[in-house]
């Protein structure tokens, strides 16, 4: 462990005397795999104990256990808007911050990369472009509520014939796929500045709409945009008998498990 004391070097960001510090070794060591089950992970050099905590995750347990022994602070910027009251929970989770000597992000990174998309991701916010168009998203809901009613009463008025039962359906799947890419956006808490109304109004799509349940989407979605294309992490790459079946370079790369399917996966 390094040594535990308050001095800082040039150039480096400084630390309390107070907090125990650790080396981006014994992080690695804590990623809940092999004899530790601990797992820790970085915010903003910060270390945090999240063991326990992540069962108890919000966003569902294997969420943040993909972080266990890395580098998560910019997934804690990405997923959470209201990092005032998160970060109230993690106070009680702190055990300790990165060693003075120790850079702010892992040797398997680049920092020019995180660099490129930090500032890339300031100067979107600054755009605007993450504000959401609530006459978009209006229309959006009302297109697809009144085709999923056309649908139906286009088979109950005029019945079953070829016909009719065509032109039900073809309404039928565009509201279905408009309904799936709408509630894509009220998972992401895009639609609304409060989570809980994306939430809701989640549920009366995906659930009451479409028939499936929200919990489920969003635990299998949350995973894929923590760790997209990392092989055994990202659900969506789980389905490997499927992968398989596109072609020999893509199977074999997939099994051996690559670095090139994600840098950040280890």
């Amino acid at each position: 462990m390094a040594p535990q004391t308050g001095s800082t070097e040039k150039g480096t960001q400084p630390v309390s005397a107070f907090l125990q510090h650790f080396t981006w070794e014994e992080i690695r060591s804590h990623n809940g795999r092999g004899q530790s089950q601990e797992q820790w992970l970085v915010i903003d050099r910060k270390v945090y104990d999240v063991s326990k905590f992540s069962k108890h995750h919000p966003g569902g347990s294997r969420v943040i256990s993909h972080y266990a022994g890395q580098d998560a602070t910019d997934a804690f910027v990405a997923f959470h808007n209201d990092k005032t009251l998160v970060k109230k929970y993690l106070k009680s989770l702190l055990i300790g911050e990165l060693a003075p000597d120790q850079p702010s992000f892992e040797s398997n990174k680049k920092k020019s990369l995180l660099e490129d998309f930090r500032e890339l991701r300031c100067t979107i916010e600054k755009m605007g472009l993450l504000r959401p168009n609530y006459v978009f998203f209006f229309l959006i809901f009302l297109h697809f509520v009144v085709l999923d009613a056309a649908s139906w009463l286009t088979v109950w008025y005029f019945g079953i014939s070829f016909v009719p039962f065509l032109a039900g359906m073809v309404f039928f799947t565009i509201a279905q796929i408009q309904m799936g890419w709408f509630q894509h956006d009220l998972g992401h808490c895009s639609v609304f500045r409060k989570p809980k109304w994306n939430r809701l109004l989640q549920i009366v799509v995906i659930n009451v709409l479409k028939g499936l349940p929200a919990s489920w989407w969003n635990h299998l979605h949350n995973q894929h945009h923590a760790k997209p294309n990392c092989f055994r992490k990202d659900p969506d790459l789980n389905m490997h008998p499927l992968l398989f079946s596109l072609g020999k370079p893509l199977s074999v790369e997939v099994s051996m498990g690559t670095p090139s399917l994600h840098p950040y996966d280890f």
